[in-house]
């Protein structure tokens, strides 16, 4: 039976310690044997706070802090094939509710507040992502907030091992610019799905280490010109820096496997073991994002792009155990990009919800952006991973 909670605003001095307390005790996606916990190193806010606006809302029941989400709100491309059909988009991420106080219609009451402080500032749709499986979070959004099965990106992630990738001699790699690399996402992803409008904030974010090109070694990369033939693009944020995440329920065989592993491998890397990442203590990692490439070479550069991050990572980071990437289903990039199949999602679900609003190129064009077919490629905004 639903029982009534109180909603509210959260409270950063009065609620920070219960919501990391809660936080620990809910799984990240489909329960099982095994299940990701999230650490958000004592900042709640840590995955939404560079989105332009946000906010989180926790749930009160007989005094005690119950449930949590977060919503964010951002302009980006809509309908596709035009930068100019912008609308302002909601997402719902984060939603956690106490284990003991679940069936009780909490995460309803919760999704519903958050979608009034959507209209309020003018959101036009609303979207939210989980797995496929996780049948649970499928039903509450589908059946009872009445959102639609909309896209099914694919997430992959590589382990990052103590071995460097090797890059092929004939290409070259360069890294770009903020401004460089504004210019080049503008001009070549601007009418993508879900393509941020303020993608000059997201570069200049200091999480965002860099954007790097590669194309055939002999050819010149002019960025106000016409590029190679063949060409990949992709940028780099690191997620570490925000919130740690760790595998907990695995069998001990697992942990102390992977543990022996990495030991081994870091003390004789001649003998090139294959890597197992220790996914067992809390581990960061480096997010791929704003991948496209063109040209017949496009899948090796972009191949030879994640090899050069995963050799940055381990270079560089001593917490970033994988590289994680997401990807639209149909894009045929995702057919080069490295990854485990087993740490790996191949279909992610994302719901949308249309909010009402008339403002939009899309509603006032008469189109539903709901109701539109899957594009090839979307974009992926690491702020809100």
């Amino acid at each position: 039976m639903a029982e009534k909670a109180s909603i509210r605003a959260f409270d950063s001095q009065r609620d920070a310690l219960m919501v990391e307390e809660l936080e620990s005790r809910c799984e990240v996606g489909p329960s099982g044997s095994s299940f990701l916990l999230s650490d958000l190193m004592g900042d709640p806010i840590a995955r939404i706070r560079y989105c332009p606006l946000y906010t989180m809302l926790v749930a009160d029941l007989n005094d005690e802090l119950v449930g949590v989400v977060r919503g964010s709100i951002k302009t980006v491309v809509t309908c596709a094939h035009s930068p100019t059909q912008l609308a302002k988009v909601g997402y719902v991420l984060g939603l956690r509710v106490s284990p003991q106080h679940r069936r009780k219609g909490i995460a309803h009451q919760l999704v519903i507040s958050l979608e009034k402080w959507f209209v309020s500032n003018g959101a036009e749709y609303v979207y939210m992502a989980t797995e496929k499986d996780n049948l649970a979070s499928v039903k509450l959004f589908t059946e009872k907030c009445h959102y639609s099965k909309f896209r099914t990106p694919s997430i992959l992630l590589n382990p990052v091992s103590y071995h460097t990738k090797r890059i092929p001699s004939s290409f070259r790699i360069v890294k770009l610019s903020t401004d460089q690399a504004e210019f080049l996402y503008r001009k070549q992803m601007g009418s993508t799905e879900f393509f941020p409008a303020d993608i000059n904030r997201v570069l200049a974010n200091p999480l965002s280490l860099g954007t790097w090109v590669a194309f055939p070694r002999g050819e010149t990369w002019d960025n106000m010109g016409k590029p190679p033939q063949s060409w990949a693009v992709l940028s780099v944020w690191n997620s570490s820096e925000l919130f740690k995440l760790r595998v907990e329920g695995a069998p001990m065989a697992c942990a102390l496997y992977a543990r022996s592993c990495g030991a081994i491998d870091r003390a004789f890397p001649c003998f090139r073991l294959p890597a197992f990442p220790d996914l067992f203590s809390p581990f960061g990692f480096y997010f791929l994002y704003g991948l496209h490439g063109q040209g017949p070479k496009s899948g090796s550069l972009i191949r030879a792009l994640c090899k050069f991050v995963h050799n940055m990572a381990a270079r560089e980071s001593e917490d970033c155990r994988v590289i994680v990437t997401e990807v639209g289903g149909q894009d045929e990039l995702k057919h080069h990009i490295p990854h485990w199949k087993k740490l790996s999602c191949s279909e992610d679900l994302w719901c949308i919800k249309r909010l009402g609003g008339e403002r939009s190129c899309c509603a006032k064009e008469g189109k539903d952006w709901t109701k539109s077919p899957p594009p090839h490629s979307l974009f992926v905004d690491p702020r809100e991973v």
